[in-house]
């Protein structure tokens, strides 16, 4: 068995396609098909079946999987040791994150990091449609390496986190709206209006969804987006309110943003890894530098 083989197997199974695959490993298709095929024969058994949603892992795959990743973890652990005696850090680190939240200098980060390991290949993920809950499953399924995630009330199984700033959070309504003439609010002022929000899996619509049932409100998501920016602008144009981190709030006089006094509307962002999973030298040099590029 390869580790070649097994390398081509994880991705697929994390892609659920042979073409994203062979994207992600920079080979054609044709050779990950060989491997996989290969692989098939040598185990007797078929890893994958083509679905409706892509290419899904069948029971013998299932079982290979956790399998396959510690096999490579291990091998890659050998590297390290090597590296670190010469100081010369290889591998691959991918790097899952939130787009728009702020509080992070991401391009100084990994410039920084590049420019003292450049034998190491950085990849960068942003966040899906299912945010943090997303990241966090991709940790755990061996997809990212680190994440920088958003984590409300209740953290994340199965990963190890460190938190790096807090995320406070203001209610944004437009300039002409009712309310914007007040200091502060509380939820119940908005309970009727209509909402736009991140999608589910986001840690501020978790921490949003938390604080409305702690006052035992309900409210209606009018919208749903993943982009702060664009949130900001649908409250511009008189489309709804929101709640969003206060860095997040446009300047100018065209949006108003009120403080939220009966409830904790703070979630915070953290940096993550799998607690099932090895942390290579590459992420764990990566991590050691992250405190340097937090924005006051």
């Amino acid at each position: 068995m390869e580790l070649r083989h097994l390398e081509y197997f994880a991705a697929v199974a994390a892609e659920h396609s042979f073409t994203r695959a062979a994207n992600r490993l920079h080979v054609v298709q044709s050779a990950v098909s060989a491997a996989i095929s290969a692989l098939e024969r040598e185990l007797g058994a078929t890893l994958f079946e083509r679905g409706a949603h892509g290419v899904l892992l069948t029971e013998a795959g299932e079982a290979l999987l956790p399998q396959a990743r510690a096999t490579l973890d291990a091998a890659q652990a050998a590297r390290d040791a090597v590296h670190e005696v010469g100081r010369d850090l290889r591998g691959t680190v991918v790097v899952g994150c939130l787009t728009g939240v702020g509080g992070i200098d991401f391009a100084g980060l990994l410039g920084e990091f590049h420019t003292r390991h450049p034998r190491v290949v950085l990849r960068l993920r942003a966040a899906t449609w299912n945010g943090s809950a997303g990241l966090a499953r991709s940790l755990v399924d061996g997809e990212i390496d680190v994440a920088f995630l958003g984590v409300s009330r209740r953290p994340f199984p199965h990963l190890r986190t460190r938190m790096l700033l807090p995320v406070p959070q203001v209610l944004v309504v437009p300039a002409g709206h009712r309310l914007a003439g007040r200091d502060s609010v509380v939820l119940a002022d908005v309970a009727d209006e209509p909402f736009i929000d991140y999608p589910v899996g986001y840690a501020n619509r978790t921490t949003n969804d938390q604080a409305f049932n702690a006052a035992g409100l309900t409210r209606q998501i009018a919208m749903e987006v993943a982009d702060v920016t664009v949130a900001a602008e649908f409250v511009r144009h008189g489309l709804g309110v929101a709640i969003l981190p206060v860095r997040a709030v446009p300047p100018g006089p065209e949006v108003r943003a009120l403080p939220v006094t009966d409830q904790s509307l703070e979630w915070a962002l953290h940096a993550a890894t799998a607690t099932g999973r090895r942390v290579s030298a590459a992420t764990a040099a990566l991590l050691t530098m992250v405190d340097a590029h937090l924005q006051p």
